[in-house]
Formats: C-alpha cells, structure tokens, sequence
C-alpha cells in the first residue's frame, strides 16, 4: 500500500513544522506550500530534503488551486495565515483577504479533486471574542472583536458550509494559544521567556510588560497539531476546540519562566508594567472547552504549562548564551 500524501499550508512554521515532523514520522509523502522557501525555514531544516516544497501566497488563489490539484492529498492541512493579530488592526483587508479569501481557495481546490482529500482548517479562540461564557465550546456564540477573528469566524463558516453542502469531510480547529520554542520572539510569551534568559545570563535587567492578570488558555504547539491530525483520522468530520482547559494569567507565565531560568523573585525585581502596554480586558475569559476533542477523538494534552515554558527557557538561555 503507497504511503498517505498529505499537503500543508503554512509548513515554515510553528505549526506547520512540528506537524511535518509528526507526519513523517508515520510515513507520510509530505508536500509544504509556503511563501518562504525551503532555504528560508529554519523550523525544517533537519527535515527539509525529504519535503516538496511549493511557494506561493494565500492570496493567490489560481496557485493554491494548482498546488492542490498538483498534490492530489489524502489530507489537507491548511495552517497558513497571518498569525499576529493586532496587525489585523493596521489592513483588514489583508488579513480578510488571505484569511478567509485563502480559505475559500483551499476549499475549492478540495472539493474539485477526483478523490477528495480529508481537510483540516485551523481558526482560532479568536472567533469567540466578546465572549458569552467561559469556557467556549463549538457552539458558543461566537462574537469576534478584532479583524483577525472575523477573518477566522469566516473561514470557520465556510468549513461547515461546505461540509454541510457538499459532503467534504472538512473540520474546523479553533485553537487557543499555543507555543514552543519555534515561537517568533514578537509574541508574549516568547517575550517573556528571552527576557528570563536574558536576565538570568547578565544580558539585561528589566522585563517590560503590560497587564500581569490577563488570562490565557496556553497549551503546547505540538499537543495542537497532534489533535488536527487525529481529527482527519475520525469517522466522521467536525469542528473541534483544541485548548487545555486551564487559564493561567501572565503573571503566572512570568514566573514559570523565571522559575526556569533559576532567577528567584524574577517578577518583583525585574518586571516593569508599562500602562502603555495594557489592553482592554475581556469581559469573559477566552478559556477552551475541550471536552468534543476529548471524547471523540480521544486527544489529550501530554505536555504542561510549567514543562511547554521550561523548554522554551532552555532554548533562550542556549541561543543568548552562544551569541
């Protein structure tokens, strides 16, 4: 029997690279479609020879059509957007555009396939924005509060538009926060664990932050990617909220960092709230419910908050210590 082919959007990052390393891993023809090429994704390096690598550009829907027409996949997974979501405030038409306009692209191209692939698209707790009630669940009432989470909220209803029209087993992954080392230096709590390393190995003093008891729904990156490929080995498709479950504030992932980088009282002596760093809270914590994933696909965290952000310390402390 030939091996399962799989095509992955977005494969150059966080994501996209520890799902490769897991696909290959169960014997999978790989083939990543990306806007950077091989030579510029660094998350694939000890992999990338065994890769087919495709460039192109979400909102180029002609080549996305081709690159799937082209791969023919057993499974698709569509992981590529733009991933930081205030920039959705400065060109919501871009991120409209390769959110949801990328989406629809992917979608089509499936469903145009002799034999159609499995499908997943991940979205994101964005969706739910001013949320009614914590935690959210797959059928929580979904108010989105930024342009990035009515991006998200659009890709989501086209999933289950045509899964519901058309019979694509398609599935819906609303993510939560997710990290790991492979996490860009530009997001909180990769901010948060360099400025520990940083601070633990002389290289600074102070870590700059804003509101220490917002609470987020952190999980592992590679907990995540490990659910979307369980979703497209189900029976049936469906939509699934993929979090831990628990809440932790910022304060909380301060000092797991300086806990791990061996810096004792790190938040009271090294911290600094700047005002103009802190944002509207939401009235309703954006904490998952995943209760669906649980029971019917049978996934489960393995990785902790404290063990997620200790490897993340570890990585810091190593690339700062060698620079």
């Amino acid at each position: 029997m030939s091996a399962r082919r799989a095509l992955i959007t977005g494969i150059a990052g966080q994501d996209g690279s520890y799902l490769s390393e897991l696909l290959l891993g169960r014997g999978y023809e790989l083939v990543g479609l990306d806007r950077l090429g091989a030579d510029q994704a660094p998350n694939l390096a000890a992999i990338r020879e065994r890769i087919t690598f495709v460039e192109a550009d979400l909102r180029d829907g002609p080549a996305l059509r081709a690159a799937v027409s082209d791969c023919a996949p057993h499974e698709l997974y569509h992981l590529a957007a733009p991933s930081f979501v205030p920039d959705s405030w400065d060109d919501p038409t871009e991120a409209v555009a390769a959110i949801a306009g990328g989406t629809s692209s992917i979608l089509a191209a499936a469903l145009a396939l002799t034999e159609r692939p499995r499908v997943w698209v991940s979205t994101s707790s964005e969706v739910f924005g001013d949320a009614l009630e914590s935690p959210q669940h797959e059928d929580s009432a979904m108010r989105p509060r930024t342009p990035y989470g009515v991006a998200k909220l659009a890709a989501h209803g086209l999933v289950r538009t045509m899964r519901r029209h058309h019979g694509l087993f398609a599935c819906s992954g609303i993510t939560y926060n997710h990290e790991s080392p492979r996490r860009p230096p530009h997001f909180l709590p990769r901010k948060v664990t360099r400025g520990a390393a940083a601070i633990a190995l002389g290289h600074q003093d102070e870590l700059v932050l804003g509101d220490l008891e917002a609470v987020r729904d952190w999980s592992d990156a590679r907990d995540i990617v490990r659910g979307a490929w369980l979703a497209l080995q189900a029976d049936a498709p469906g939509d699934y909220v993929l979090a831990s479950g628990v809440g932790h504030t910022v304060g909380d992932l301060v000092r797991a960092a300086f806990a791990a980088a061996g810096v004792e009282d790190g938040l009271e002596r090294h911290v600094r709230v700047d005002p103009a760093f802190v944002r509207p809270r939401e009235a309703i914590e954006l904490i998952g419910d995943p209760s669906r994933a649980r029971e019917a696909l049978g996934w489960q965290p393995e990785i902790s908050f404290e063990a997620m952000i200790g490897e993340m310390v570890r990585t810091d402390l190593a690339e700062l210590g060698a620079s």
